[in-house]
């Protein structure tokens, strides 16, 4: 795909989730080596008022969790990554909401993404089975696609964002992997049967 047929980053932040879905069907995965440093991360349009306001009020929140800054990723093998989200939380930079990243089928057209697992370790995110994919618009654009839910139709809302980067390096891994922990249950392409 030319990059002359793509939205600039200012046309994608003014997206509805319709075009912004019909824009990730078009794009690649990036590959797990490229996905390495801190990543500029900002919310998308959503697809109702409810997701708007509950996705606002999880990531631009001083007073809880602080201002959603970045994700953040590294390789750790030729399959799969490790990753954290890094908040601004009363003057202080810190990393919440670990995850385990591969490159997966999507669960919205089976075509490979870059795939971030919440479920993996223990936190909230992980709690509520959390699934965001990755691609690649343009070097050093990402469209990512968050999903979290306890039912496969709650897992299919999209819930759009943004990442531009990397701005920084990785700072270490955070978490504490989850026992029982079944990467095929939390990313539908890897199913079997």
């Amino acid at each position: 795909m030319s990059s002359t047929d793509l939205p600039t980053v200012a046309a994608i932040r003014q997206m509805a989730v319709p075009e912004l879905m019909a824009l990730f069907s078009r794009l690649e995965a990036p590959a797990l080596t490229e996905m390495n440093g801190e990543f500029a991360a900002q919310l998308l349009k959503q697809p109702s008022l409810a997701a708007t306001v509950a996705g606002y009020a999880a990531v631009y929140n001083p007073f809880l969790l602080g201002v959603w800054l970045c994700k953040a990723f590294r390789p750790v093998s030729e399959t799969q990554g490790r990753g954290y989200n890094t908040f601004q939380l009363r003057g202080r930079t810190v990393q919440h909401f670990p995850m385990q990243t591969l490159i997966a089928p999507s669960r919205y057209d089976g075509k490979p993404a870059y795939t971030l697992v919440y479920r993996a370790f223990q936190s909230r995110c992980g709690d509520i089975h959390m699934v965001d994919e990755l691609r690649r618009v343009e070097a050093g654009v990402y469209l990512g696609i968050g999903t979290w839910g306890f039912t496969d139709n709650q897992r299919r809302t999209p819930l759009p964002f943004l990442l531009t980067g990397p701005g920084g390096p990785y700072r270490g891994d955070i978490g504490k992997p989850r026992r029982s922990f079944n990467l095929s249950k939390e990313v539908p392409g890897l199913r079997q049967g």
